[in-house]
């Protein structure tokens, strides 16, 4: 049973707190958040200290941390308190679902989060810090580099490699053996049918409103 404190106290900390909690061997006993950033003194019952001096009160060695934080900045956010908090000594923990289908052989890299219904197929390498929301299909020996975000319901076919600071929207889909460039930004419901470019945004065509209402048009 390893005690783990969790940077964070959002949304995304909320629920690693919820997961850890669950569905580890991981028992959260703080939170933390940078100094600027305090503004109280317990979150979910648990107390909120000051990073800058987290490991005094809960030192590495006797605790794990988890970085939750979000795609901002292109993960680069995440990316930095994560090389902070390793910079302090901590371990990071990593969250995989007690419901995902993990099929690969390579384990995780640390700080990773990887939630339920995941379909992680064989020969899949998954880095450090990569976030796979739930329910997405990770077709037979993709790779997922270091400081990735995936949302949900994402199918990546087989041979991908998806490069650093990605970020890949709700139900796009990437066709097999390309290349996705670093800081990639795949909106929702793309679809990806060759390599990208470095820094490239790719967005689908949006739904647009009919001339005619419910009411004229049959099902």
């Amino acid at each position: 049973m390893a005690q783990l404190v969790i940077f964070g106290c959002g949304d995304i900390a909320r629920l690693a707190h919820f997961y850890f909690t669950r569905d580890s061997e991981h028992t959260v006993v703080a939170f933390t958040v940078d100094r600027e950033y305090h503004a109280m003194d317990s979150f979910l019952g648990l107390p909120v200290v000051d990073f800058e001096s987290a490991n005094t009160t809960y030192p590495p060695g006797e605790h794990m941390m988890f970085v939750a934080l979000s795609y901002s900045r292109m993960n680069k956010l995440r990316a930095a308190k994560y090389a902070q908090a390793k910079g302090f000594g901590y371990e990071l923990a990593t969250y995989v679902s007690s419901r995902c289908a993990w099929l690969t052989d390579h384990p995780a890299g640390d700080n990773c989060f990887i939630l339920e219904d995941n379909t992680v197929q064989p020969f899949v390498r998954i880095g450090n810090d990569v976030t796979l929301w739930s329910g997405n299909h990770i077709g037979h020996d993709s790779i997922i580099d270091d400081h990735c975000f995936i949302a949900s319901h994402i199918v990546v076919s087989g041979n991908v490699h998806i490069h650093p600071y990605c970020f890949i929207g709700v139900n796009a889909t990437l066709r097999n053996s390309i290349v996705v460039a670093p800081q990639t930004l795949i909106g929702a419901g793309a679809v990806i049918m060759k390599n990208t470019v470095e820094k490239g945004v790719y967005l689908p065509a949006r739904a647009e409103l009919f001339s005619k209402n419910r009411d004229e048009v049959q099902p």
